[in-house]
């Protein structure tokens, strides 16, 4: 009995050892979750589920080798060459080519309407010049 528990006590000072360096080596920005000095005490004062929770939802992500050759590393996003990203209304040509018509169908209607109201005041004016 004695054996098994200085292995489980050898496996659990073991483990914290190992969680504690890949913590403290990891980069700030790779760690997940939690801030690195929470990482350390929960290591530190919960173990073996500190440890454990450390290399399951705090380790940096492994880098991921795609298809095409190239490496990935999770939660590091797209290149920025070739980020997706929607194109602002400014600068997509279809959306000013409607713009552009629309303006001058409003335009248009607007000139038709003024001159249309032009004529009315003339025709008016006329008459009114006319009659007396």
């Amino acid at each position: 009995m004695i054996r098994l528990y200085s292995l489980f006590a050898l496996i659990d000072l073991v483990l914290i050892i190992a969680a504690l360096i890949s913590c403290l080596s990891a980069e700030e920005y790779e760690i997940w979750a939690l801030p690195r000095i929470v990482w350390v005490v929960l290591i530190l004062l919960f173990s073996p589920i500190g440890p454990i929770a450390w290399f399951v939802a705090g380790r940096p992500a492994r880098p991921i080798r795609l298809s095409n050759g190239t490496v990935w590393k999770p939660g590091s996003g797209f290149p920025e060459n070739e980020r997706p990203r929607p194109m602002a209304p400014d600068d997509d040509p279809e959306f000013l080519r409607r713009v552009a018509e629309r303006g001058k169908r409003e335009d248009e209607d607007l000139m038709k309407k003024w001159e249309a109201d032009l004529r009315r005041r003339e025709e008016e004016l006329r008459k009114r010049d006319g009659g007396q």
